[in-house]
């Protein structure tokens, strides 16, 4: 369980609390939801709490807590879908960016200039609005908006990586280039992705809300936070709860992620040394020094 001691260390026990929890609902809503999210029933209207909706009903009568699980489903898995797509596509642009240099290199980086100088959320508008607003859509544009970013990290960790002694003693000695790509520097790439990706995740969750709240992202009647907020917002002085509910949710979930991934920035900082161990340290080496 070494592991397990070492990932409390890193990330804390609050933060890991909380997306965990996050990351339970979105695995295991469909089972632990007590009502299907789509199912109306308008006897149950604008029910406040009760113990047959325990966080009330919406104004078509659904469950307002199924839907508020199903939201967190539909968040969580655009978020990973966006950042498996992104970082791969940005990770292998970067790499051959860096690793070859030249023409390519130019390319890939004046595509990347191109993608910075227009802000991502204008680009997933602008490609909600061609092609129409869906979730399979609002995924697709905020993959492409998020591709830059992950090109120009990588790019910058590969190129540093490449003038290393050690990769030129690799080329020296006949490696070939997909095998110093996969085996030295994307490994080292990786790691500050996965990085940057934790702490973005926050940032991408809002961006979907914000979509579907604009309504070019989620349609009814699937669930999502920001078009539950939506939604609700004629009723927020009848049912203010409507309004609240997805709000906390959506704020609970960046705070974690964004915890997340300062921690995990943090953790690869040198920490200083405790007194105690400074102690020890001095007397293993006074013990040395006289032996």
């Amino acid at each position: 369980m070494t592991w397990l001691r070492t990932t409390f260390r890193v990330v804390g026990w609050p933060t890991l609390l909380l997306v965990s929890s996050f990351a339970f609902i979105a695995i295991f809503g469909s089972v632990i939801s007590p009502y299907d999210p789509a199912a109306q029933n308008l006897s149950h209207s604008m029910q406040s709490f009760s113990a047959e909706h325990w966080l009330g009903a919406d104004n078509l009568g659904r469950d307002t807590l199924s839907r508020l699980i199903a939201g967190a489903q539909t968040t969580l898995i655009g978020v990973v879908t966006v950042l498996l797509l992104a970082g791969t596509i940005g990770m292998m642009l970067g790499t051959l960016a860096g690793y070859f240099g030249g023409w390519l290199d130019e390319i890939v980086m004046r595509f990347c200039d191109f993608g910075f100088s227009v802000p991502s959320l204008f680009v997933a508008l602008a490609f909600v609005g061609v092609f129409g607003p869906s979730y399979t859509n609002m995924i697709l544009a905020l993959s492409i908006a998020w591709v830059p970013i992950y090109a120009r990290l990588t790019r910058g960790v590969v190129a540093a990586a490449v003038s290393q002694p050690y990769i030129e003693s690799l080329r020296v000695l006949g490696a070939s280039p997909a095998r110093i790509i996969f085996r030295h520097l994307v490994p080292v790439a990786l790691g500050q992705v996965l990085v940057y990706a934790s702490a973005d995740a926050g940032l991408l969750a809002l961006a979907i809300a914000n979509l579907s709240f604009l309504g070019l992202g989620v349609q009814p009647p699937q669930a999502e936070w920001g078009q539950m907020l939506v939604s609700a917002m004629p009723y927020i002085q009848e049912a203010p709860r409507l309004v609240i509910l997805p709000g906390i949710a959506l704020t609970l979930l960046v705070i974690g992620f964004n915890l997340l991934g300062e921690r995990i920035a943090l953790a690869k900082n040198p920490r200083a040394m405790s007194r105690r161990k400074l102690s020890l340290r001095r007397a293993i080496f006074k013990k040395e020094v006289e032996a």
